[in-house]
């Protein structure tokens, strides 16, 4: 198998410029060139991409997604390694949703005492720091 950009971006679902962005800072080897210059990728970098795709979708950072491709070639190592990278990231999670349950509620609250009048007397601007003290 021997493809380019374009089809390494429609097959997994990456744009052009993030297949780039993931070969800059070392997610993806170096492709492959043709004589023309144009890059050309194989199966193991269609595998690859689609693992660092499904690991940006899960939230992971870069650097987590660094280590888990460097683990992911050890096959023989424990995944003790891997689950603290995983149970790291749960608990990211679950701090970024406790920081959205309580905006949520910041919000929820500036509705409900909203008074629905104009927007010089409206608490969701006034919360926002906009009320009378506009410069």
């Amino acid at each position: 198998m021997s493809i380019s950009i374009g089809e390494l971006a429609r097959l997994t679902g990456v744009k052009v410029p993030t297949i780039r962005y993931y070969e800059g800072v070392g997610l993806l080897p170096t492709p492959a060139r043709t004589e023309g210059r144009q890059r050309r990728f194989g199966a193991d970098e269609v595998a690859r991409l689609n693992f660092i795709r499904h690991s940006r979708e899960l939230g992971f950072e870069v650097a987590d997604i660094r280590e888990l491709l460097t683990l992911s070639e050890q096959p023989e190592r424990s995944c003790g390694e891997v689950d603290a990278i995983a149970r790291r990231h749960v608990e990211n999670i679950d701090r970024r949703i406790g920081r959205l349950v309580a905006l949520r509620a910041e919000l929820q609250r500036s509705l409900d005492r909203c008074a629905r009048g104009t927007v010089e007397e409206c608490r969701v601007i006034e919360v926002l720091g906009y009320g009378d003290d506009r410069v």
